[in-house]
């Protein structure tokens, strides 16, 4: 019998006892003691009537167990459908509403919440950072050996919900063949080995955290420095031990920010991967001045994975993404239609990368999934003479004034280049003459900056449609919990 995914990311590793999982209680977890611990959580699972194809959703800690939840519910032919820790109650039932899981697993102190929601129909087990919730406690009591159940290429393996900020949030169904795919193109990519040690400080109920960062391990072999949340103390001491980070660019800014980054403490890494977010270009060139290191920036989305990446071996050009991927076809197009080099279009995908479409949503995977397998991302770009992606913006935050279609990132790259000005997000506003007006808010690194100045300093740079008309200086822009901006919270708060 053969599981696509487990037979690649977790079975080779049953007699493996290499270090996989460091944890910041100062214990480590073999890749053996893993494999074990997964088919212990597999039992849990069919004990608790999980069948394959079900749904078992999770929300709760970053702990090893519940990377070990997730390889069980692969090896038990289960989908894995994660949630992000900062769900309220009215967003998790629309989730479990949706998805109809089998089982919910939860931190302990949501118990009683999650069962109000899942009513009697759902088993709620519970998972803490000291291994005491239920789940944890009628694991150890399982058999170490599990037979695997039978689930091949194009069978689901995870549903991860998009963050829906606009509509419904939307679940992307991903296959054994989606995940494994990318995690093959990405380990060779980055020439990940069983030397290497990643610091792990991202969340897990993400694309990049869960599938990026473990799979990839899970694939070579590699060791794991397992952080419970981002601290700048931690990753200090971290880095002189690791050879490879991946994070977001807030995580860089945080580490700029600390006069112990030195090229001295990284002289062991030898990547450092910025996703999720876009990287300034400031960002890039300030981390590679103080430490010598050219983050390497790449480019994805929850239903693709990861679509392109700068290259290991190469020029990692700030402000871009790089190429696609092996086995990734990447096309620049208006309305289906590749355009020339150097003209902004839609970024369409199509791979063995790409999900398989929306679950209960027939009607929006035909909108966004051609017949040709391109799947139509909704990002707007920009392809080189020579291949390399630059992302220009979202569609949805193209702004059109006066029948010019505005990019906002265009100007945005404008205004981080004052002097003084730490960020900006660019976006469009109702104009009841123009359709909309341009608005940008600023974060500021010198408080004595005006908006006046900024003003007198960006319009020469830019056409006069392009001009902002008003700067709102902020202490900081929204953001998700990824770290990228949420300009629709700016819309709705100054659209009035």
């Amino acid at each position: 019998m053969t599981n696509t995914l487990y037979d690649a990311l977790i079975a080779p590793h049953a007699q493996n006892e290499a270090v996989f999982l460091d944890l910041d209680d100062g214990t480590s977890v073999t890749y053996a003691q893993f494999v074990a611990r997964v088919a212990q959580l597999a039992h849990v699972l069919v004990n608790a009537g999980v069948t394959p194809g079900d749904r078992v959703v999770v929300q709760g800690p970053k702990t090893a167990d519940a990377i070990a939840l997730y390889g069980a519910a692969v090896q038990a032919g289960a989908v894995y459908l994660p949630l992000n820790t900062a769900y309220t109650k009215s967003e998790v039932s629309y989730f479990i509403t949706d998805a109809a899981p089998r089982v919910v697993v939860c931190a302990p102190q949501n118990a009683d919440e999650m069962r109000d929601i899942c009513g009697d129909g759902r088993q709620v087990m519970t998972l803490s950072n000291d291994a005491s919730g239920t789940l944890s406690r009628q694991a150890n009591d399982q058999p170490t050996s599990f037979t695997t159940v039978t689930r091949g290429p194009d069978d689901l393996a995870a549903l991860l919900y998009t963050s829906g900020t606009t509509g419904r949030s939307k679940g992307a169904m991903l296959s054994h063949k989606n995940l494994l795919s990318n995690a093959i193109s990405l380990t060779d990519l980055w020439q990940i080995t069983n030397a290497d040690r990643l610091i792990h400080a991202l969340p897990i109920f993400h694309t990049h955290g869960l599938f990026v960062a473990m799979n990839t391990s899970l694939l070579s072999g590699a060791r794991v420095r397992f952080m419970n949340a981002f601290d700048v103390d931690v990753i200090v001491d971290e880095l002189p031990k690791s050879t490879m980070m991946m994070g977001v660019p807030t995580f860089y800014t945080r580490l700029l920010g600390d006069a112990r980054l030195t090229k001295d403490l990284v002289a062991k890494m030898r990547v450092f991967v910025s996703g999720s977010a876009p990287l300034l270009a400031e960002t890039h060139t300030a981390f590679e001045d103080r430490t010598g290191h050219r983050i390497l920036e790449r480019y994805g989305m929850t239903e693709t994975n990861m679509i392109t990446s700068n290259p290991f071996d190469g020029d990692r050009v700030a402000g871009t993404v790089g190429y696609p991927l092996p086995g990734t076809e990447v096309e620049i197009t208006d309305n289906g239609t590749p355009i020339a080099a150097g003209d902004v279009g839609m970024i369409e995908v199509r791979g063995d990368n790409v999900f398989q479409g929306y679950w209960n949503m027939p009607e929006k995977t035909a909108e966004e999934l051609r017949d040709t397998g391109f799947f139509i991302t909704g990002d707007l770009g920009v392809k080189d003479a020579d291949g390399r992606i630059s992302i220009v913006g979202r569609q949805k935050d193209l702004i059109i004034s006066g029948g010019y279609n505005i990019y906002p990132k265009e100007i945005e790259d404008v205004i981080n280049d004052v002097a003084g000005v730490l960020e900006s997000a660019v976006f469009g506003i109702p104009n009841a003459d123009f359709g909309e007006s341009v608005l940008a808010a600023v974060v500021l690194e010198d408080a004595n900056l005006t908006d006046d100045a900024i003003r007198a300093l960006v319009e020469p740079h830019l056409a006069r449609f392009k001009h902002p008309r008003r700067y709102i200086l902020l202490d900081a822009l929204p953001r998700n919990t990824m770290g990228k901006v949420q300009k629709n919270v700016l819309r709705a708060t100054y659209s009035s």
